[in-house]
């Protein structure tokens, strides 16, 4: 009697083809040119077959998701949940507050394409959309616990205070460091759920 085939341990060699694949989208994203390359050039970038992207990821979209996930492994987007699920209320948004601009900060060049090319890059808004989302969603989580009295409104806020595009406004426009816009951020956050300081 014959035994059914089964795969035999294909996984570890997919690990690193992977790795080398996002890891050439992060540079691609870091030089500024992921937006006009193609599949095949991340494959090359990879030192992998265009094939191996495809199986591995299915598209340019694919390879963005997988973005999305990496980013979701951050140190600062982790050390972000946890300040929500464990610290006191105001003491988890001053965390939140400084955690995301840290994340911000962690990955600046390669957000800024990112964000830059959103509206003309299915893949780059399909990203953006995501991070919104995720940190809409931590923020309605922490809200549950500190009860802002005008939730709606104190939401709306610390949408834009902890948005990229206010981090990178500040830093980049306003000439703040990062740790002054920490706590710029941190005073008018604690302002909008209207917390004293």
């Amino acid at each position: 009697m014959s035994r059914p085939y089964a795969a035999r341990r294909r996984a570890p060699a997919v690990a690193p083809s992977r790795q080398k694949i996002l890891d050439a989208v992060h540079d691609l994203l870091a030089r500024g040119a992921f937006h006009a390359s193609t599949v095949e050039d991340v494959a090359d970038l990879a030192g992998v077959s265009r094939a191996t992207v495809y199986q591995q990821f299915g598209s340019r979209l694919g390879l963005v998701d997988a973005m999305c996930e990496r980013f979701d492994e951050n140190p600062e987007l982790l050390a972000l949940r946890g300040a929500v699920q464990e610290l006191e209320p105001l003491e988890a948004l001053d965390a939140f507050v400084a955690h995301a601009a840290g994340f911000w900060e962690s990955e600046e060049t390669v957000l800024q394409q990112l964000y830059g090319v959103a509206a003309v890059d299915q893949a780059a808004s399909a990203l953006v959309v995501r991070q919104r989302s995720d940190r809409r969603g931590e923020l309605e989580n922490l809200f549950a616990r500190l009860k802002p009295a005008d939730p709606g409104r104190a939401l709306a806020l610390l949408l834009v205070l902890t948005s990229f595009e206010t981090y990178e406004e500040l830093r980049g426009h306003a000439g703040l460091s990062h740790a002054e816009a920490v706590r710029l951020l941190q005073a008018s956050a604690r302002d909008a759920v209207g917390a004293a300081r």
